[in-house]
């Protein structure tokens, strides 16, 4: 069962904003049943374009909009869009400060002129020294210790996906959702600024703060200190990697009778979790033994049953035939516009016991919503043109 969970309904989003922290504050939004319209440049977003590991970025991040060409760069271009700023309710950007300031579209010419607007700006820091810094996942995760963390000593890494923009982007959605809240009690729009360097920052928060209270930095998590006395990638007798984790004594007792490690559970050495932590040298080896004699299909069934945690260890790809990700409402199919369709998770969220389903997840084309959203503002087919820099055949 799914559930139509629409409670921005009836909220136009502007969104001036490509690759992935802006779309993905936007996608939120249309999830949630806003109207978001996708301003993009005559030539369409470049993000669009992208292959390789880049390939996913539009299709998943602009899933459930409409796409309105403007040339920013004209006055006809800049008059149409604050036609439609006049019309909005919230604005999603991520340009630099300085671009939208030689528009005329800096936050607080904004906000003189449209004093209802909420703007919700995806920046790479919040004010202070770094403002004007270029920032990308990267880059924060290799400033705030996330890449240290992740990787093992020397050879820091970024973290397998772009954690910290979808973040960003969530932020910045939780964060209109408290402004149009506020704007119902004070009748005022307000100014929205994320960091993308701070949500980093939040997320090795936990780091920070064992350092600040115990004086001692965490090591790298390939090298981490465990507090838990199985946490482990093993490998099955027909080849297949499985990360089993035995946290407290009863999970302990509970591994140990399912692997038939009798001699542990009578080990008085073994009998307290600080006992099994710091027995780890010589108790994984013989636990690595047992799991090695073991099919794989046999452990998870035993594993699931009592309770362990456990994993397979997969590939995102992987995911497509994951039983629980195919279940109903697990994955939304969006149409792209040259044709065909891809399949990708929504919100991970439940209604009422129902997954939640947007007012749609299609990607639009380039332009698609042009005329229909500028027409509505009364802009004569001349108009149109000129503000959207686009030719009569849609060519720019």
């Amino acid at each position: 069962m799914s559930a139509t969970f629409q409670p921005l309904s009836g909220i136009r989003v502007i969104e001036l904003s490509h690759m992935i922290m802006g779309p993905s504050c936007g996608m939120f939004l249309a999830f949630l049943g806003a109207e978001v319209i996708k301003v993009e440049p005559p030539e369409g977003d470049k993000t669009r374009h992208l292959t390789g590991m880049g390939r996913g970025f539009f299709p998943t991040f602009n899933r459930g909009k409409k796409s309105v060409q403007l040339d920013l760069k004209s006055e006809p271009g800049l008059q149409a869009l604050n036609k439609l700023l006049a019309t909005a309710d919230v604005l999603v950007e991520n340009f630099r400060d300085q671009t939208l300031a030689k528009m005329g579209l800096d936050p607080d010419r904004l906000r003189k002129k449209f004093p209802g607007l909420i703007i919700a700006s995806c920046k790479g820091f919040l004010h202070g020294p770094y403002e004007n810094r270029t920032a990308m996942d990267e880059v924060v995760q290799m400033m705030t210790g996330m890449a240290h963390m992740t990787g093992p000593t020397g050879r820091p890494l970024r973290i397998g996906s772009s954690a910290n923009d979808i973040m960003g982007g969530l932020f910045g959605a939780l964060s209109v959702l408290g402004a149009l809240i506020q704007r119902d009690k004070d009748g005022q729009g307000h100014q929205i600024r994320i960091g993308l360097f701070e949500n980093c920052l939040l997320l090795v928060a936990q780091h920070m703060v064992q350092f600040d209270i115990e004086g001692t930095e965490a090591p790298p998590m390939p090298e981490r200190e465990f507090s838990w006395p199985v946490y482990d990638i093993f490998l099955t007798k027909d080849n297949r990697q499985i990360f089993v984790g035995a946290v407290t004594e009863g999970q302990w007792v509970k591994l140990c009778q399912i692997l038939d490690l009798k001699e542990f559970l009578d080990d008085p050495g073994l009998q307290t979790r600080m006992d099994q932590i710091d027995a780890r040298s010589r108790t994984l080896p013989v636990i690595e033994a047992a799991i090695a004699e073991r099919l794989f299909d046999d452990l998870v069934a035993e594993f699931e049953a009592a309770g362990l945690p456990f994993s397979p260890v997969l590939r995102p790809a992987e995911m497509y035939d994951d039983r629980h990700v195919n279940r109903p409402g697990g994955l939304l199919t969006s149409e792209l516009p040259e044709g065909g369709r891809f399949r990708a998770p929504g919100l991970p969220v439940e209604l009422d016991g129902n997954a939640v389903n947007g007012a749609g997840v299609d990607l639009p084309s380039a332009g698609e919503h042009t005329v229909e959203v500028l027409h509505a503002l009364e802009l004569t087919p001349a108009q149109i043109q000129a503000a959207s820099g686009l030719t009569e055949s849609g060519t720019a």
